[in-house]
């Protein structure tokens, strides 16, 4: 940070600020410091400065992550240490799966990204930063995390909510987040959409339904810990959508929980992979890879399923503990029986699509 700020005021000496050409100057260099400020803001350091002999990993990820890679990173740099007799030091950012996505994007320099949605992550290959082929680098399809929509209803659910539908009435305000800025947000269309499919309505159907619920919207939240924020410490909204995993945590801190897994579900399947671009740049591909493939390992999956993800390591997912604390859903819907996210991305969330129309009519 030092060396850009001496750079900057080097520069700045030498303007001429009444110039057109020199007010110029000042703009772009005032622009370039904010979008480098802006891209350090979000990241936060897990241990000490780097000293030598250490190596650093920046992890970029979805904000209802944060739980699980505060209990797995220890793990993961403690073994690296016994193995290589080498420090890992983390750098952490947390946030909407889009708006991680834009920050990577635009120059947030990610080793690794745990987000969302495969559509984020596509986003970022086609940036340029990530490899072709990514999905197929890691196990389970590089599908690291995956969960269901859950539907919360007030203590006792006074308005009787019971399954989809009831979003719909007029009696019933819901929170939800924004697909716009929110990879849950996305998903949480999608149950509400397939909803309809799976039970027999078509297209015409499925939007008039979804148009009503979304009606019924009073404030899109910026990422899924902002709904559940908004819900359960501020008290708005009769019933939250949101992660399966987000409202599990929530009932394992304490926080009095009743809520409905609709047997019409979606599977929320979270990519990880690496930042192609970046690791080579920085110099630490061995380590990232081995921190992504750590991820799918018994003892990373575990610390996943303590905090409400369902766990795609078949060893884990069978221990009685987690068979019992996640029930199975009859209709689970993969997103490539709706076309894959290239397919739903146009269909539903892009400009003037689908989601557009929705909230013009509101």
């Amino acid at each position: 940070m030092n060396l850009w700020y001496k750079f900057l005021k080097r520069r700045q000496q030498t303007l001429r600020v009444n110039s057109l050409k020199g007010f110029v100057s000042l703009v772009l260099v005032g622009t370039v410091l904010s979008v480098f400020l802006a891209a350090c803001s979000g990241i936060k350091s897990s241990n000490s400065p780097l000293q030598k002999g250490n190596i650093e990993l920046t992890l970029v990820s979805y904000a209802v992550t944060k739980t699980a890679h505060a209990a797995i990173i220890p793990k993961f740099v403690k073994k690296w240490q016994q193995e290589h007799n080498q420090t890992v030091v983390f750098k952490q950012s947390y946030g909407g799966s889009g708006s991680q996505t834009r920050a990577v994007v635009d120059g947030l320099e990610a080793d690794i990204v745990h987000l969302a949605l495969a559509l984020d992550t596509q986003k970022i290959e086609k940036a340029g930063l990530i490899q072709s082929g990514w999905e197929k680098k890691f196990p389970n399809h590089s599908i690291v995390t995956k969960s269901v929509a859950a539907l919360v209803t007030r203590e006792g659910n006074p308005k009787a909510i019971k399954n989809w539908a009831d979003l719909a009435r007029d009696d019933v305000k819901l929170i939800t987040a924004d697909p716009k800025t929110s990879g849950v947000a996305r998903w949480n269309f999608l149950a509400l959409w397939n909803s309809v499919i799976k039970t027999g309505g078509d297209e015409a159907k499925a939007t008039e339904f979804v148009t009503k619920v979304y009606k019924n919207v009073p404030v899109l939240t910026k990422d899924a810990r902002e709904a559940t924020d908004a819900f359960f410490k501020q008290g708005q909204g009769d019933a939250l959508i949101n992660y399966e995993n987000e409202i599990v945590l929530a009932k394992d801190k304490g926080e009095k929980t009743n809520y409905i897994l609709p047997d019409v579900n979606i599977s929320i399947d979270n990519p990880v992979t690496i930042v192609d671009k970046n690791v080579d740049k920085h110099g630490n591909r061995e380590v990232a890879e081995a921190f992504v493939k750590y991820l799918f390992t018994a003892e990373a999956q575990e610390e996943f399923a303590k905090v409400g993800f369902r766990p795609v390591n078949e060893t884990v997912a069978k221990t009685k503990e987690f068979v019992d604390k996640y029930p199975v859903i009859k209709t689970l819907t993969k997103v490539e029986e709706l076309g894959g996210w290239d397919t739903v991305q146009k269909k539903f969330f892009a400009q003037g699509a689908i989601f557009d129309k929705i909230q013009a009519k509101k």
